[in-house]
């Protein structure tokens, strides 16, 4: 069988305008300080720390590979531009990873969690 078999069809009846946003760490201090500070700035309602990642990935030319702290970071798409400026004046890296992910379902008590933690 082809095409969508088993496919789900969100049944919410809102449209999320959550996000989880992606950024690595060179080490856990940095990771917990910034999970911190964004959730006390009310930029995110949550963030997972993800400790001893191992990255590999081109700088300045060359291959190069490290042990990371992923941040796993929950908020809303209003928020972001806020959120990636934050992690810039709070990260450590040149170039820090700031990916943003939509949400397009959930648990709906979950998702207004992440509205009403979020300002």
């Amino acid at each position: 069988m082809h095409g969508n078999v088993g496919a789900r069809t969100p049944t919410s009846d809102y449209m999320t305008d959550k996000s989880v946003v992606l950024t690595t760490c060179g080490s856990l201090a940095e990771a917990r300080s910034i999970a911190r500070a964004l959730v006390e700035r009310q930029l995110a309602a949550c963030v997972n720390i993800v400790p001893q990642i191992e990255s590999a990935y081109r700088w300045k030319g060359e291959v190069e590979t490290s042990t990371e702290c992923l941040l796993l970071i929950k908020t809303t798409s209003d928020a972001f531009e806020r959120l990636r400026s934050a992690i810039s004046e709070l990260h450590s890296y040149e170039v820090p990873e700031c990916i943003e992910l939509t949400i397009t379902d959930g648990a709906a008590a979950y998702l207004n969690w992440i509205g009403a933690s979020v300002r």
